[in-house]
């Protein structure tokens, strides 16, 4: 297990290496890349962040030179790299059913809501899972105790369980650079397909993402697709915790704003300016990708020229759109109709002394890149969906004086940050031109004002937080693992337990019923207490200095019939309901059922649908049982009720439950952390024991945190101070504290 980041190594995996090995009079040389993550990497370090902490650096990926040449470069002499590098050679086919199958004729246009363009492919999904596991191969190969492990972008979704199942102490970050749809776009996956990704990513100990939003569609995909739910960000497996957040990436500021006031720069921009002379310049710069929303882009700038003549001759778009993909037909069927827009656009507009759009299909070195953004008034960013889009950041980064307006796409992850920017639906083309007249037209002061905003938001979360962010928030997700598993009763804690209880002036018994006094059964009223847990609650209710309370989800009707002879407390339905020794029972909240006639249906439409399932009222609550149906369809049916469940209560005081088999509906502010309050209010005492094994029983782990020795039955996350793996253990502690 991971102690601290300190002396650790750093695995960086990708899908390809942020390196090129090119050979020239028989010299191998490396050259790094201008990928957007190993920049921000190097720049984090360059920059002093892990320096002391981190050993060594390594980075593992596919590689796009032959293995001879890597070879070669071995047996020469060389000096360090930042990062030490781990190639994997994959075989041609393999990587290209992996890569223009899979990943991006599946998971990219599906992730980027463009379903219509998706492959459905099993050979190219086997692919996928072969190349993933290469990748866990090798990883494990080179793996060392204490390394830190973290895994980028939807290519290696699979990897992190892969890794986990061989390293089951691994420290595992992920991180998903591009959106993470909807679940209603998710699930037009296959099955399969669908289980392995996400089960994949549960495999990482941190999730990120770019935004809120993408972090809440992959927890409710996580609760439909597998029915793990979560708490606070955190969605608890079978053995351990898993930690989704978001980590906004962010830019290099100082390099960009730097790099605005160099000199080479500095030329640049004065021949720019020239050229363009008083006419005002918009400025876009994209990937050849049909996410990125580029037509309509050039129609929304045709709407803006027909509406606005008064502009004609005073303003020029210069568009730059760098080659991705070619090897892809929608790809070069995309460069082909925006020629066929520029073309048109250019016709219609030109005069002999203006031409309203610079079209370059080319890649742009970083110098002109920073020209072209300080000289640009406006900033066209419109994708239609991007994970973040740095662009948007990096242009805003390079206006040294302060001035110039960003149009930015509200579709875009970068959106939720930059608010101040002129925020547009990238496919209304009407609202794009009324968005560049009001860009053109904006005043000055205004300009400044917006961009020192975005400029200080830019500075305050730049990519050296990010990264920092991420290794501090893994790290501490390992430590707080480390403190869930060390919860399992050892027999030395047992005896500890055992002293407090035996040297305790007075005492009280919280216990759960179902699931920690008897086992789970397949239909509630065939969980009667057997003899010898009779036995058991008559010899401990009669325990002088102890106050036994059975705090159940039951109704008080079967309590009182199973338990009610016995001198103990009883607590039904979660709180709703209480029986102190000697008193007759108090209901709670007792404001009348009529929120049931607007449940009851939707319940009973799901049991219908559901074969085997069954609805279960109580005095405030409705519980639908589905313990008994086949396990897919069951799973699948509850998804959709807690789906439908939690939109039907969003404006009434009621509460979902999703428990263990079943899914409860009761009047909000009742549980079992309030009722063990307000017990202990009324009967203080010197020593608290409170067992149980459900959801349910987090709030009143919860509420006793400070006071009492609390104890989960089973594994996964819970509030308890401890554990007990299971009921039959239960039942033997139980012995033991009144022996």
């Amino acid at each position: 297990m991971m102690n601290e980041i300190s002396q650790q190594r750093l695995i960086l995996v990708s899908n390809r290496l942020p390196y090129q090995l090119q050979e020239k009079n028989n010299k191998v040389t490396l050259h790094q890349s201008d990928g957007g993550l190993v920049t921000a990497l190097k720049s984090y370090f360059e920059n002093g962040g892990e320096q002391s902490r981190v050993s060594e650096k390594i980075w593992l990926g596919s590689a796009d030179f032959p293995e001879r040449r890597w070879q070669k470069y071995l047996d020469q002499q060389h000096g360090e790299t930042d990062f030490k590098v781990e190639p994997l050679f994959v075989d041609a086919k393999v990587y290209n059913r992996f890569y223009n199958g899979f990943c991006n004729a599946t998971i990219w246009p599906l992730f980027h809501y463009f379903p219509s363009y998706v492959v459905y492919e099993e050979e190219s999904f086997r692919a996928y899972e072969i190349v993933n596991q290469f990748f866990a191969e090798k990883l494990i190969e080179i793996y060392k105790e204490g390394d830190v492990i973290w895994i980028h972008d939807y290519q290696l979704f699979l990897l992190p369980q892969l890794i986990r199942g061989k390293i089951p102490d691994a420290t595992i970050g992920f991180f998903l650079h591009i959106p993470f749809p909807s679940y209603e776009i998710f699930r037009l996956l296959h099955k399969d397909w669908k289980q392995k990704i996400t089960q994949g990513m549960l495999g990482a100990d941190l999730i990120g993402f770019h935004t809120h939003e993408y972090v809440q569609h992959f927890l409710k995909t996580v609760r439909m697709v597998l029915g793990v739910d979560h708490q606070y960000r955190s969605i608890e497996t079978q053995n351990r915790s898993v930690r989704v957040d978001l980590f906004p990436l962010g830019v290099d500021y100082k390099k960009f704003s730097e790099q605005a006031r160099s000199e080479k720069v500095l030329n640049w921009r004065s021949e720019i300016k020239e050229s363009f002379g008083d006419r005002k310049m918009i400025f876009s710069v994209d990937r050849l990708d049909y996410t990125k929303g580029v037509t309509h882009r050039l129609i929304g700038f045709e709407r803006f020229l027909h509406r606005h003549p008064e502009w004609h001759e005073k303003v020029v778009f210069v568009m730059v759109v760098v080659p991705s993909r070619q090897i892809i037909s929608k790809y070069n069927e995309r460069r082909k109709l925006i020629e066929e827009y520029v073309g048109r656009i250019n016709g219609k507009y030109s005069s002999l002394q203006w031409q309203p759009l610079i079209y370059r299909y080319s890649h742009l070195a970083f110098d002109e890149l920073s020209a072209l953004y300080q000289c640009a008034n406006v900033a066209l960013i419109t994708p239609l969906r991007d994970g973040m889009n740095l662009v948007a950041k990096e242009y805003i980064a390079s206006r040294v004086n302060g001035d110039g307006v960003l149009i930015l796409s509200e579709l875009a992850g970068a959106a939720s940050e930059m608010g101040e920017a002129l925020l547009v639906n990238p496919m209304d083309e009407e609202e794009l031109s009324t968005a560049i007249h009001e860009a053109l037209t904006m005043s000055q002061e205004e300009q400044c004002l917006k961009v020192q905003l975005m400029q200080k938001r830019l500075i305050d979360y730049d990519v050296n937080h990010w990264v920092e962010d991420f290794l501090f928030q893994l790290a501490d997700v390992k430590k707080q693992q480390e403190l869930e598993g060390a919860k399992f009763l050892s027999k030395t804690l047992i005896n500890n337990i055992l002293q407090e209880y035996n040297s305790a002036s007075s005492r009280h018994v919280f216990l759960d019923y179902d699931g920690t006094l008897v086992p789970l059964v397949r239909h509630p009223s065939m969980a009667h207490p057997s003899s010898d847990v009779l036995e058991l609650l008559t010899r401990f209710s009669q325990c002088e200095r102890t106050v036994l309370t059975i705090i159940s989800g039951r109704d008080s009707r079967i309590l009182n019939e199973w338990l009610g002879h016995l001198p103990l407390n009883l607590v039904a339905e979660h709180g709703a309901a209480v029986r102190e020794i000697g008193h007759s029972w108090i209901f709670e909240n007792d404001d009348g059922d009529n929120w049931k006639a607007a449940i009851r249906p939707t319940l009973e439409l799901f049991t219908k649908r559901c074969p085997g399932s069954f609805v279960e009222e109580k005095n405030l609550t409705l519980t639908w049982h589905y313990r008994n149906v086949e396990r897919d369809l069951g799973f699948i049916r509850s998804r959709e009720l807690l789906d439908n469940l939690y939109h039907l209560i969003r404006n009434a005081h009621l509460h979902v439950i999703d428990g263990n088999k079943v899914i409860e509906v009761r009047i909000a502010g009742i549980d079992k952390g309030a009722a063990v309050k307000k017990i202990l209010a009324d009967q203080p005492t010197d020593f608290i024991l409170a067992i149980g094994d459900d959801r349910t029983d987090e709030d009143m782990f919860r509420a006793l945190s400070d006071k009492a020795v609390t104890i989960k039955v089973g594994s996964g996350h819970t509030q308890a101070k401890y554990s007990l793996h299971n009921q039959a253990e239960v039942i033997h502690f139980l012995n033991q504290l009144i022996q």
